[in-house]
């Protein structure tokens, strides 16, 4: 039997107050409490509110993007103040401060998005009006149905449930994984992949420690899966490869079989009337075959893909 640890807490981790957020950090806690037998006090969440749970009437890209997710998270942790960040990878930007590591990728979730509001976006009238603060989702929506009409809509589930209910569109997007990790896995109609495309990284956990703290390192290591690090480390490669920005519409996709990473990507014009589409197999951790592709793929799309794109010349 394990014995009882000498000090609470072993470890503490970072979170966003988010309920989706919260969600994370306990499924995080329970898989580190059962992979060292520990009690669950010897793991505390520390809530943070992020600077993009703050302010919600604008864009995320026009208000600092990702960044607003991760900086008081970065603070704290840089500060020694928690020894782990748990994020949703999806929300991470692609080039973070060398003194941060991902000591650890849970499980990957479904990685879908879900539609609310209509069984398909077929089945919308014509000029029906689609929630969506998401560029991707709202390039895909246009491409899919140019006559349909994109409002900006943002906030965590609830707030957004809540601005459709109000009628202030008649359907938006949801994640999945973020609903099932709430239980409310019932709402909406997942909407398939080979269709419509998630966001990089979408569905994943990560735990983003100091990279020297080798003990905390020691402590994450038997939580990481190994399969999903795969594809998060791959899609973003292929991010940081086209130079994404939260003003780029990226739909992408990998999948981990037997060692071998197999990728789709498509990229759109903001208005989604333009796109290029590619796809590559590499094996896992082949980072450089991932940036080969990104690159290629952006010298292939059209000029009003490539505009929004800081990777294009």
């Amino acid at each position: 039997m394990p014995s009882e640890p000498e000090k609470h807490p072993i470890i503490r981790l970072g979170t966003r107050q988010s309920p989706l957020a919260m969600a994370q950090a306990v499924e995080t806690r329970e898989r580190l409490c059962a992979a060292h037998g520990w009690p669950e006090e010897a793991v505390e969440l520390v809530p943070v509110v992020a600077s993009g749970d703050k302010i919600l009437d604008r864009p995320l890209a026009e208000i600092g993007g990702k960044a607003l997710w991760t900086r008081e998270l970065d603070v704290w942790l840089g500060e020694g103040r928690i020894d782990v960040s748990v994020h949703s990878m999806k929300d991470v930007e692609t080039l973070r401060p060398d003194e941060f590591t991902l000591g650890a990728i849970l499980p990957r979730a479904d990685k879908r998005d879900v539609l609310v509001g209509a069984a398909s976006l077929a089945d919308l009238p014509e000029g029906a009006v689609v929630g969506t603060s998401a560029p991707r989702r709202a390039a895909q929506t246009l491409h899919a149905r140019p006559d349909l009409k994109v409002v900006m809509f943002r906030g965590n589930v609830a707030t957004r449930l809540g601005k459709l209910a109000d009628g202030e569109a008649d359907a938006t997007f949801l994640a999945k994984a973020g609903l099932d990790r709430l239980g409310e896995g019932g709402i909406g109609t997942p909407l398939p992949q080979d269709d419509w495309l998630p966001a990089p990284a979408q569905g994943a956990i990560g735990l983003e420690c100091r990279a020297e703290d080798t003990r905390v390192l020691g402590l994450l290591a038997p939580i990481d899966h190994a399969p999903s690090r795969a594809e998060i480390l791959a899609e973003r490669a292929v991010l940081a490869g086209l130079g994404g920005t939260c003003h780029s519409p990226i739909a992408l996709m990998s999948t981990f079989d037997e060692g071998t990473l197999h990728l789709r990507c498509i990229l759109f014009s903001p208005d989604g009337r333009e796109r290029a589409e590619g796809s590559t197999s590499a094996k896992a951790g082949d980072m450089a075959a991932m940036t080969r592709f990104a690159g290629e793929l952006l010298g292939s799309a059209a000029p009003s893909i490539r505009a929004v794109f800081t990777g294009a010349e």
